[in-house]
């Protein structure tokens, strides 16, 4: 580790300002934001309030010289974009500071001169979890006035939702209410990223560099300031570049007699180096099922040999349908597309601006294989390749603890396979991992996700919320804080439809509860009798999941965003409001505040 940097100026004698350099030399990052979150506590307990300083001129001065990237990021996609321009930005010799939208410190925005966000809208126009509070602060009385600011918004979303990018353009509607001046208009990507995402940051960049460029003129002896978080060394293995990782194990853990199939996936990770922490998740690489490929090529009438050149590459038809094209998903661009080419008035109309809830219901519940079925039209291959959208990976919330499992990881796959609307709806990686041999490689990478981390601090308490496949990363919680003898207590509350079919990895929680790496265990069965949800389950136990809470405990959620988790959020809410004696706004404030402090934290999607 390298020398500790010299205190900036605080309120502390010299003989204190020497301790607590000696202190710090030597620790890892962990630790120091352990000590930073025990001091924090101090401070509070003392009766304290978080100091505001002033932005002083040396401070100012510096915002001026630099370009400022901040990212709100859900699924990692805005954090990997956001980390893309920093490295360009400084390759380009610009001084950049790259900071995640829940660390920003928002007093300082009045001093900023240059800003890029990168934020993502999710579910029915929410921000990521950890954008919340700047979000709020922007769209609050104590914003300040932005008169000297330049800024640009790069607004990630997915049009099958009504508000599309909602996030980012609120975002900066509100920026230019507060006086800021734009670079560029807002660049609005839809999961196809870097269709949209791959000019518009290079048109940034172009443009920082511009505004940079009088005062560098005038500031050549500054050092160029580096990005406030070190960005990490590349791995290897990436996103673009994923790793054959070899399937050791593809179990499935429900009843045979079941209605759904759900599969233990274990994928080794030998000789690749790479590593994850308990929360992050794995991006799979899918091939679309062939049968899927049949049908498309059936229903189109063209031919799966063909070949199609497209994007300067020259595949077969058959290659481009299986492995570049999303075709378990539809898009607002593609119905637009087949809506003119089948002269359809039906398709037409869902594309008009009052019927985006229809369009919306269209988008989810249906796949290119309906709209070719229903509503027939002549396609020209190069024409249909281009129209779909390109195959996207699949993330997966990891299911396992490296200090438990080595160079493994475990996934937790629901299988997507139903049939609706004349046609079998099947999930293009869920498939992909079922069909798998034991032969087989499967393309992956890892995707870090620092908001979802066990506290650094050993002895707190957790509370895991994980209906469903949501339990997968909990199972990896349980194994860390087993492997490293954690202090605090595990409570693990796990829904599902029925008991005796979908009990996911019963017998390891059995065992857990026996060799008390797991204290507590509520269960909730929606198709069982009286049908209850794990959102009932914290209701009946508000008292005791309060007195958690209340007592330093950390909270995650994990699974489905559109209902579970709001329905959660409401549960905890009311256990704020019967438990805590708070009104309901002041229970919002306080979630807002777990949240911004790392202890309610949510994985959904």
């Amino acid at each position: 580790m390298s020398a500790v940097p010299p205190l900036p100026i605080v309120p502390l004698p010299e003989e204190k300002s020497a301790e607590a350099l000696r202190l710090l030399e030597g620790l890892d990052a962990p630790a120091l934001w352990w000590l930073s979150g025990y001091a924090a506590a101090l401070a509070r307990h003392h009766g304290g309030a978080t100091p505001r300083p002033a932005a002083s001129p040396a401070r100012e001065a510096v915002a001026q010289e630099r370009l400022t990237i901040v990212y709100g990021s859900q699924t990692g996609n805005a954090k990997r974009l956001a980390e893309q321009l920093a490295r360009d930005a400084e390759a380009a010799g610009l001084a950049v500071r790259l900071v995640r939208a829940g660390a920003y410190p928002q007093r300082e925005l009045k001093a900023e001169r240059l800003l890029v966000v990168v934020i993502s809208t999710q579910g029915d126009g929410d921000p990521p979890d950890d954008a919340r509070g700047l979000v709020e602060f922007l769209a609050g009385k104590r914003a300040p006035q932005l008169a000297d600011l330049r800024y640009a918004v790069l607004a990630l979303g997915d049009s099958s939702y009504p508000q599309f990018c909602a996030i980012g353009r609120r975002v900066d509607a509100r920026l230019a209410e507060l006086g800021a001046v734009r670079l560029l208009d807002t660049g609005e990507a839809d999961v196809d990223i870097e269709t949209v995402a791959a000019p518009w940051l290079a048109r940034t960049l172009e443009l920082a560099r511009e505004a940079l460029k009088p005062v560098a003129a005038r500031s050549a002896t500054v050092t160029p300031l580096r990005t406030a978080a070190p960005l990490a060394p590349a791995s290897e293995w990436t996103r673009a570049r994923p790793f054959a990782a070899a399937l050791l194990a593809n179990q499935r853990i429900v009843a045979r007699d079941g209605a759904r199939d759900v599969r233990h996936v274990e994928l080794s990770l030998a000789d690749s180096g790479l590593a994850y922490e308990p929360g992050d998740a794995l991006g799979v690489w899918p091939i679309n099922p062939p049968a899927l490929v049949a049908a498309v090529l059936e229903a189109t009438g063209l031919d799966g040999d063909a070949p199609v050149r497209h994007d300067g590459r020259s595949l077969g038809l058959r290659d481009w349908l299986a492995r570049e094209r999303e075709l378990t998903r539809l898009a607002r661009p593609f119905v637009a597309l087949h809506a003119a080419r089948a002269r359809s008035d039906d398709l037409n109309r869902l594309l008009a601006p009052d019927r985006r809830e229809a369009l919306a219901a269209l988008l989810a519940s249906r796949q290119p294989i309906d709209l070719l079925r229903e509503y027939p039209a002549a396609w020209d291959a190069e024409e249909f390749v281009a129209a779909l959208r390109p195959l996207a990976p699949r993330l997966y919330s990891i299911a396992s603890s490296r200090k438990a499992v080595g160079d493994e990881a475990h996934l937790t796959v629901g299988v997507v396979d139903y049939e609706a609307f004349g046609a079998r709806h099947v999930g293009a990686a869920s498939q992909f991992l079922a069909r798998a041999d034991d032969d087989a490689r499967v393309p992956v990478y890892v995707e870090p996700n620092e908001r979802f981390r066990l506290p650094a601090d050993a002895s707190r308490d957790v509370v895991m919320i994980g209906p469903g496949t949501g339990i997968a990363p909990f199972r990896g919680f349980v194994q860390e804080r087993r492997e490293t003898g954690a202090a605090g207590r595990n409570w693990l509350l796990f829904g599902n439809r029925h008991f005796h079919s979908e009990f996911l990895y019963q017998t390891e929680w059995q065992d857990a509860l026996r060799d008390g790496s797991l204290h507590r265990l509520d269960l909730a069965w929606s198709r069982d009798g009286a049908r209850s949800y794990v959102q009932d389950r914290l209701r009946e136990h508000g008292r005791e999941l309060h007195a958690w809470l209340d007592g330093g405990a950390h909270l995650y959620v994990c699974g489905d965003a559109t209902r579970m988790a709001r329905d959660v959020h409401a549960a905890l809410l009311d256990a704020f409001v019967a438990h805590g004696g708070l009104e309901r706004e002041r229970a919002e404030e306080r979630l807002l505040q777990l949240a911004e402090e790392g202890r309610y934290a949510r994985d959904v999607y």
